[in-house]
């Protein structure tokens, strides 16, 4: 079984020989990150691939978030090479859910938590968030929730 970890370490080195920059600096980028977290409280120096997903995910976001200040500086060269990096990282990460998909996931966390209005949003997120992590994002989970709750 190859972890995450392991997966992205070898294929920096078939980016290496193929010389795909773009995909080179995005790889070292997540296995800088790994490493650090690897060696954070909560990995205690187990990386499990559920911390990677998160590592990953929020350097994701990270990119995309840069992207978009890059587009509004009219600066698109460097908003299209954030958003090359952030492909090469998506690999890594599960699937994204569908809006049915998470519709159906945010129901079944309501009901398991037993919410019945907005007041309790907070109860359902920290399931949620928990649950469906890497699989949809943090904003999308939260506006499922509220708009089911409501």
């Amino acid at each position: 079984f190859m972890t995450i970890f392991d997966k992205v370490s070898e294929d920096i080195k078939t980016a290496m020989i193929a010389k795909n920059k773009i995909e080179l600096m995005a790889l070292r980028n997540i296995k800088k990150e790994l490493l650090e977290a690897k060696t954070s409280k909560e990995a205690a120096g187990n990386l499990t691939d559920e911390i990677a997903v998160k590592v990953i995910s929020k350097i994701v976001k990270q990119n995309r978030d840069a992207a978009q200040v890059f587009t509004e500086q009219n600066r698109p060269e460097l908003a299209e090479e954030y958003n090359a990096q952030s492909e090469v990282m998506q690999r890594y990460l599960p699937a994204r859910m569908s809006d049915e998909a998470l519709t159906s996931a945010v129901k079944d966390i309501i009901a398991q938590v037993g919410a019945t209005s907005v007041k309790e949003l907070g109860k359902v997120m920290a399931v949620a968030s928990r649950t469906l992590a890497g699989k949809a994002d943090g904003r999308d989970i939260s506006d499922k929730v509220k708009s089911l709750l409501n």
